[in-house]
């Protein structure tokens, strides 16, 4: 085994931001390299995942979430795909096996063997096992249950659940596909790499008059990641019958002047009656058996390149902060991912 270092860095929250989160809100410190306890694992980490919906821990707390809040002076955390490094005899685990963990936005991390995920062979791409497709799979299969023919409507379209719930749609026999972005630009790539039909462009026009445009018989099944005015265009857009499953709430946590905490939106009770609307909130995190299912349905369609995993690769967790902020701006597309 090479010489360990002595320190290792890690990024914590300088300041509740105020407003969208800046760079500036976060410092890279350097701390003694963690030491394992009886029973842990010291993991050396390889990649880790960025993600938007961070901002409502930031410095605040929501009722319900399974995760603290992040105080000044606190280690940001999230998904990571790490290296063992020492293992604990009877865990499993040796040097180099590559797990996944919750310990991210740090160079090394020290855990129980138990919150260690082998990796396996089951994706051709460790990065990829960082993909947020479980959450997309999950709702579109038992929150929603998209048929074969279906039209879906998937906000937040480009981000790293909505890049993969498109196709996931499409997958599993979606006939037409229409998803929501901020951005033109990433409107023109969801339509020429990810599979959709037709991209809605916030900003551009209301957006109800944009689905009912992309999708003049209306939409059977809303996958919703944002809330606010897209929630109120597919209650407009629904067909008869339509199934809403939600799994974000883009609208409330990336926005400008609040606290990231709430995404209030008021909607027609007597439209979502009407039309015998079912709506329903789906975390994959309360769906453990989703996960097996998902990656290997995952693993299949990568190797036969009947989905793709489109991913921005930031080099090195001194520029986490910059991408952080560049993620909740919406300025890439797919999953952000940091490499170590």
């Amino acid at each position: 085994m090479s010489q360990l270092p002595s320190t290792s860095r890690e990024v914590r929250l300088a300041a509740v931001p105020a407003g969208l989160p800046r760079a500036e809100d976060f410092e890279v410190v350097e701390v003694p390299l963690p030491v394992p306890g009886d029973g842990e694992v010291l993991v050396r980490n390889r990649f880790f995942l960025v993600f938007a919906a961070l901002r409502t821990l930031l410095g605040g707390d929501v009722k319900g979430t399974p995760f603290p809040p992040i105080l000044p002076g606190d280690t940001l955390f999230g998904a990571a795909i790490g290296e063992v490094v020492t293992a604990p005899d009877g865990s499993g685990l040796r040097p180099g096996d590559l797990v996944s963990h919750w310990l991210g936005w740090r160079e090394y991390a020290v855990l129980a063997a138990a919150d260690c995920a082998p990796l396996g062979d089951a994706l051709p791409d460790p990065v990829a096992h960082l993909a947020q497709g479980r959450t997309a799979y999950g709702a579109l299969t038992r929150g929603a249950k998209v048929e074969p023919g279906d039209t879906v409507f998937v906000s937040g379209g480009a981000g790293s659940v909505g890049s993969l719930a498109g196709q996931i749609a499409r997958l599993l026999g979606a006939e037409r596909v229409v998803g929501s972005t901020g951005s033109p630009e990433k409107a023109k790539r969801m339509v020429a790499e990810l599979g959709y039909d037709a991209a809605l462009v916030r900003g551009e026009g209301p957006l109800a008059e944009q689905l009912a445009a992309a999708a003049p018989g209306g939409i059977d099944v809303l996958f919703d990641n944002v809330g606010g005015e897209d929630l109120r265009a597919a209650v407009a857009a629904a067909r008869t019958g339509a199934r809403f499953v939600l799994v974000g709430a883009l609208s409330g946590q990336l926005a400008k002047d609040g606290s990231g905490t709430s995404a209030p939106v008021e909607l027609d009770a007597y439209q979502l009656i009407l039309k015998q609307i079912t709506m329903r909130g789906y975390s994959a995190m309360g769906d453990p058996e989703v996960q097996p299912e998902w990656i290997d349905r995952f693993g299949e369609w990568l190797r036969s390149d009947a989905i793709d995993f489109p991913y921005v690769r930031v080099e090195g967790i001194e520029q986490a902060p910059r991408a952080l902020h560049e993620t909740m701006i919406g300025r890439h597309l797919g999953t952000v991912v940091v490499a170590l």
